[in-house]
């Protein structure tokens, strides 16, 4: 039999606030395809890829286009 988790942990309610603070510390990345057709035919295809993240995240992630920690 699978072990269930605490009633404590299922009841447990979680804030918008602490939601998002664990999407920023943590990273979240938003993936889709979209396309475009008429009768059949592709028309157009576009491809989405969304990072959300803090800055310093970022940073540690060395994710390019992030500002350097120091200005010179």
């Amino acid at each position: 039999m699978p072990e269930r988790a605490p009633e404590s942990l299922l009841e447990r309610q979680v804030t918008l606030l602490e939601t998002l603070d664990r999407v920023l510390n943590r990273g979240v990345v938003v993936a889709g395809d979209v396309t475009l057709s008429v009768a059949d035919v592709d028309l157009i295809h576009v491809g989405l890829r969304l990072l959300l993240c803090s800055v310093e995240t970022a940073r540690e992630w060395r994710v390019p286009g992030t500002f350097p920690l120091s200005h010179p």
